[in-house]
């Protein structure tokens, strides 16, 4: 019993660990971004605590500090035109309910057109609605406003600064998730093929998963890759970030074709009228499924991939050489086109 306990712990530690390496760097950004904006603010002259200063850091950065550009100027326009709203509603109307409703139906109206890239900026109707509850709204207002802008500009100049992400090792890692991921979809497809209907199924169930995870990691590969444009102090890696974003991008490509060639697969398993064509096929398509996927890997692993090309297309030739028979004529063609999508990589 003892045993478990202390395994349980330390597994527990070990994921403490793990959330702490992760967030940390994070959490340390958000502090020293939000102390600083305090500062600053106090040193412009706020003669009261300028909490609005330090909000900015506490919405705008998340897991992505250079989100921080996109969120900060989301954030200062929304207090302005939130500001603007409140100020000329309570100009013209007395305070009510219906003012109230007024005044956030215009926020969250301006909100959907001051985007700044993200969804709806409720951040319109929130000033909106701080300024409207104040009991001196002009001098809240400009207190928010000047506030939040210096705030912003504090985050803005921080965050790249500051633990920046490493779009580099980010995007390898999920280059090697890919590569695994499209490898075990080419061998298990083409081990498929000895085996009956059912199995045939459940390697195409298989490989749409592992292809939802590439999509999953070439979106995630976007992302990284955007976080370059307010990079400093990774400048120098961007040649190297721009050719794994391509690797994955170009991964990304053949899921279409893994999806057709396993339903191929699954549609020739069992078939008695093309055993003999299916029994040809098991000569030659796990070597051209290695081939290939090696020629994949070298891909994203930004290796000269000529060399694994040029193997896969004789295999691919000498298949086409040995067998003419429709079913061989179909399973071909996913492999050419995948092929042909590798070769567009190569640089002329």
């Amino acid at each position: 019993m003892n045993r478990p306990a202390g395994a349980g712990l330390r597994a527990r530690a070990a994921g403490a660990r793990d959330v702490l390496r992760v967030e940390g760097p994070a959490a340390a950004r958000i502090l020293v971004t939000v102390v600083a904006a305090w500062q600053v603010a106090l040193w412009l002259g706020a003669d009261q605590p300028p909490v609005f200063a330090a909000v900015v850091p506490l919405v705008a950065l998340r897991g992505d500090p250079f989100a921080a550009l996109g969120a900060s100027v989301q954030r200062v326009l929304g207090v302005v035109a939130g500001v603007v709203i409140a100020i000329v509603a309570l100009n013209l109307l007395s305070p009510s309910t219906g003012t109230l409703a007024l005044v956030v139906a215009l926020g969250l109206a301006a909100g959907m057109l001051l985007r700044a890239g993200g969804g709806l900026n409720i951040q319109v109707a929130a000033s909106s609605l701080l300024v409207f509850a104040s009991t001196s709204p002009d001098s809240y207002a400009l207190h928010r406003l000047w506030e939040t802008v210096a705030g912003a500009v504090v985050t803005v100049l921080l965050a790249p600064l500051l633990w920046p992400p490493d779009p580099r090792r980010t995007l390898s890692a999920l280059a090697a998730d890919c590569r695994t991921h499209l490898a075990a979809a080419l061998t298990d497809t083409a081990a498929a093929l000895a085996a009956g209907p059912a199995a045939a199924y459940d390697n195409l169930a298989r490989v749409t998963a592992q292809n939802e995870a590439v999509h999953g990691d070439a979106a995630r590969a976007r992302e990284a890759a955007r976080t370059m444009r307010f990079n400093p102090l990774r400048r120098r890696h961007r040649e190297a970030v721009r050719e794994l974003a391509r690797a994955i991008a170009t991964a990304e490509q053949l899921t279409a074709q893994l999806s057709t060639l396993a339903r191929e697969v699954a549609a020739f398993a069992g078939r008695d009228d093309l055993a003999a064509d299916v029994t040809r096929a098991r000569d030659h398509v796990p070597a051209l499924a290695a081939a290939t996927a090696e020629a994949i890997g070298d891909a994203l692993a930004c290796r000269d991939i000529v060399p694994g090309l040029t193997a896969a297309r004789g295999a691919l030739a000498a298949y086409a050489h040995a067998d003419s028979s429709p079913v061989a004529v179909v399973l071909r063609r996913p492999f050419q086109r995948m092929l042909d999508d590798l070769a567009g990589t190569v640089r002329g």
